[in-house]
């Protein structure tokens, strides 16, 4: 339903209120509150836990947000700040829960709810959907990156892909077998959630004290930062680079790996439903690479969370709903239809996952959130994002100054001393 169309019907029923002197339920011509969530986009999987969790009490529908993160952030941002009641619930990124929450835009999860998704979940996904120590939304579905990779490009460039590899390593090899390393690295927030995950697995942090809001530490020009830096600059500057490396998001870089010259990708876990039956037995998967050889690889978490916009006309009803949507049942069915993992371990106990996929590639998907390095939790996100996307974009640009050149440019973000 659109806006529009959902402000008609308010005030048709209004009028009917009026008329008759007597309240009714609206959102629908029978009477049942419609529950609008809007959704990042995917191939129906939400629109049929929608229909699955409709009761004859609240029927849920939904409306599709924009691809690109950033996007969904401004659209959702700019009618939550209006007040806007034709939201309900929303599918929300991680990277912007703490915004939202601190500006209010979100109504309080009742404590027997948060207390249910607290024990189900595991536990990156309950920091990433918390706020100011409260659980801020429901954690459905928890992503991370592993390498991708083709076997004969592996075999073929002499690496044990039995242990940990680094970018160092699978750089080299894609340059030694004439084959490419396809990763995310447009000017988007996909770009600086690998910039995190290689800051991250060096030991760093873009960002510290997160909770001293605009005066948080500004950490990345750091030897972790510096090593971020190189990896990005090697890859750039070699022939495993793709041709369209400073605009490939999740699905360029995808289509870049199943071309006749692909030889390893990091990107989200739905590449196994998604290639598998085109690379059949030449698909392999392992742990993200190592920023450090011998130091622990931090993949990047991502995921989504559901809230209830605190302007709905129907809270209540809401949050039933987002108890049925974020079951172990539901998440199970969604990863299923859709590729994206579970937000608990009771979702990966689905019986009809567990068929669909390999027993080593759902430990590895979980051991993976264990080990997963969330971008830093703070209402101030979208800032510091977007001036590393300023700064580190393109790739090619990228040098051993640029740490020190978006440290600085962050903090007068921050302060009011320079526009993004």
């Amino acid at each position: 339903m659109t806006r529009a169309r959902r402000g008609r019907g308010i005030a048709a029923c209004a009028a009917g209120a009026v008329a008759s002197a007597t309240l009714v339920a609206c959102g629908s011509s029978s009477g049942t509150p419609e529950l609008v969530w809007y959704t990042n986009p995917d191939n129906g999987g939400q629109a049929a836990l929608a229909k699955d969790c409709s009761t004859p009490q609240y029927k849920i529908t939904t409306q599709l947000l924009p691809q690109d993160a950033t996007q969904q952030r401004v659209q959702l941002a700019r009618r939550l700040n209006a007040h806007d009641d034709s939201i309900d619930l929303m599918s929300l990124d991680p990277a912007f829960t703490a915004e939202f929450a601190n500006a209010g835009y979100l109504a309080t999860i009742p404590d027997d709810l948060a207390n249910t998704l607290e024990q189900q979940s595991f536990k990156g996904a309950v920091s990433a959907s918390t706020w100011d120590g409260k659980l801020a939304v429901a954690p459905f579905w928890s992503n991370t990156q592993v390498l991708w990779y083709r076997k004969s490009v592996a075999q073929k460039a002499g690496l044990d892909m039995s242990k940990p590899v680094t970018w160092d390593q699978i750089i080299d090899a894609a340059q030694k077998t004439g084959t490419k390393v396809a990763v995310q690295a447009n000017k988007y927030e996909g770009y600086v959630v690998w910039i995190n995950a290689l800051v991250a697995g060096a030991g760093g942090d873009i960002v510290g004290d997160v909770e001293k809001g605009v005066d948080a530490s500004i950490d990345i020009n750091s030897d972790a930062g510096k090593t971020a830096a190189g990896i990005i600059a090697k890859l750039a500057h070699s022939s495993a680079a793709p041709p369209d490396l400073s605009v490939a998001q999740e699905g360029q870089s995808e289509a870049s790996f199943v071309a006749k010259n692909g030889g390893f990708l990091t990107n989200w876990t739905y590449i196994y439903s998604a290639d598998g039956p085109t690379l059949k037995d030449d698909l392999g998967w392992a742990p993200y690479p190592e920023s450090v050889q011998g130091q622990q690889s931090r993949p990047p978490y991502g995921g989504i969370g559901i809230g209830v916009s605190k302007y709905s006309n129907h809270v209540d009803e809401a949050m039933k709903a987002v108890s049925c949507l974020t079951s172990a049942q539901s998440q199970g069915k969604y990863a299923v239809a859709e590729g994206n993992m579970p937000a608990s371990a009771g979702g990966y106990d689905y019986p009809a996952l567990k068929k669909k996929y390999p027993a080593d590639l759902l430990e590895l998907f979980q051991q993976s959130v264990d080990q997963a390095a969330p971008r830093p939790v703070t209402p101030y996100w979208s800032d510091i994002s977007s001036a590393i996307q300023s700064t580190w974009h393109p790739a090619s640009s990228v040098s051993q100054r640029t740490p020190a050149k978006s440290a600085s440019f962050i903090d007068d973000v921050l302060h009011g001393r320079s526009l993004l």
